[in-house]
């Protein structure tokens, strides 16, 4: 395959970058989500749906994986057509704010699955919940991963944002 020694534009390469953070985001928040809704202590019938700041992660884990799916579709469409799905200035304004939304969504998320699972297992010494609080405290790790992918592509969505939309 013959090369035409011309790198790939500016664009090109943000556009791959932001498509390989949303994959990044979508594997992560997949394997939270996974952890999270499997959780369960089957000895004391405990299950992530008896905590509600576990309820409020899984929604947000939820809310981050549709909103990173519609991305990616964008992201991809974008890549290979080379044009956006939303034209004009509409469509870097929904990146910049949706991948702000979404990551402040996701760290308090995160920030819950951590706070909850902490006072949780300090208030059970009495009872072996270590393997429950493991996975709660595993999916935590995965959506804090989740939410520094989204950090970054907003970060690309913003650099975009003054070139194009004003």
């Amino acid at each position: 395959m013959e090369t035409s020694g011309v790198p790939p534009s500016r664009s090109t390469v943000s556009r791959t970058a932001v498509l390989v953070l949303r994959i990044l985001t979508f594997v992560f928040l997949l394997i939270a989500l996974i952890l999270i809704a499997i959780n369960k202590d089957s000895d004391l019938g405990v299950k992530f749906s008896d905590v509600y700041s576990y309820r409020y992660m899984i929604s947000t884990i939820v809310i981050g994986f549709a909103y990173n799916l519609l991305q990616m579709a964008f992201s991809f469409f974008g890549l290979v057509s080379g044009n956006r799905v939303i034209t004009g200035n509409g469509g870097y304004l929904f990146d910049f704010y949706g991948d702000k939304v979404i990551s402040y969504l996701l760290a308090t998320g995160c920030g819950a699955g951590f706070g909850a699972s902490k006072d949780l297992h300090n208030a059970t010494d009495g009872y072996d919940l270590s393997n429950f609080f493991a996975k709660s405290y595993a999916s935590a790790s995965l959506l804090l991963f989740g939410f520094l992918f989204t950090a970054v592509a907003s970060i690309f969505s913003s650099y975009a944002l003054p070139k194009k939309a004003y």
